[in-house]
């Protein structure tokens, strides 16, 4: 269960941290790659176990738009079991309980750099158990996502949103009635599986440090088999909405989830 609470303290340290030690943005990029590279491990510590999230909610958030996160976070660590008869679901896709603190920004905040160049990032910060963060005695790992309603919804809300370039096909409906929010699961999917896999910036990435390719940003606007430039892939469709999506999740809840690069496989796998 997601643990949810303002700290001022962590919220103020994430923020600074955004720009100094983050190893991985997440862009809006139509451009699939049919054979994406295969990602090296370089040695260093991934994240595992049963640790809890801390969503950090900075700036006007409406109590819809809270859940649509709380229930996507919480979906992660369902047992299968529990939605047999709604598959795919999300915790098929998260497949592991790993966390970390997530600062979610409003789309009344303005971030430096969002919308220019990425629509999230992670990273990591020096910590302590007695909450020194000058401390070297551990690190935590971070995620920052922005909600783009306002601001770029063409650039970080695809396919929900008209893309600002390329191939200019009709935006899909949004699973959950909201362009920024749908947008905003995206975003955080693809950061949460960077995040477990190359949290420190050690794990597993191709290219270089300062930009890695990682397990879903190696896969680039693929959310569905047949995905190709400015087509997401064979959806799901609600059939009284109209409605895309690829995963089911807690409390009858449907999101879009980035394809992940399957090392067995060296192709990216989508849920669909």
């Amino acid at each position: 269960m997601a643990s949810l609470y303002f700290q001022f303290a962590l919220k103020s340290l994430l923020l600074v941290c955004l720009f100094h030690v983050s190893f991985a943005a997440r862009k809006l990029n139509e451009l699939v790659q049919d054979q994406p590279q295969l990602l090296r491990y370089h040695d260093g510590a991934l994240l595992y176990g049963k640790i809890s999230v801390n969503l950090i909610w900075y700036g006007n958030f409406k109590p819809s738009q809270r859940a649509i996160i709380s229930d996507f976070v919480t979906s992660l660590s369902v047992s299968p079991s529990s939605l047999k008869n709604s598959q795919p679901s999300v915790a098929k896709w998260g497949d592991q309980k790993d966390a970390v603190n997530i600062v979610l920004t409003s789309s009344d905040v303005t971030v430096e750099g969002f919308c220019l160049n990425k629509c999230g990032t992670h990273g990591s910060a020096l910590g302590s158990k007695s909450g020194n963060i000058k401390s070297r005695n551990s690190r935590f790992a971070y995620i920052w996502v922005g909600n783009s309603e306002t601001q770029c919804p063409g650039y970080c809300a695809w396919p929900f949103h008209q893309p600002i370039y390329g191939p200019q096909s009709p935006p899909l409906v949004a699973p959950n009635n909201d362009v920024g929010l749908d947008g905003m699961v995206i975003n955080l999917a693809s950061l949460l599986a960077g995040t477990a896999t190359n949290p420190f910036g050690n794990g597993y990435f191709q290219g270089p440090k300062e930009a890695p390719l990682e397990a879903a940003s190696a896969c680039p606007g693929v959310y569905g088999k047949g995905a190709y430039p400015g087509y997401a892939g064979d959806l799901l469709v609600d059939s009284t909405t109209g409605a895309s999506y690829n995963a089911h999740g807690n409390n009858g809840r449907k999101y879009l989830l980035p394809a992940l690069y399957d090392p067995s496989t060296s192709a990216c796998s989508p849920l669909v």
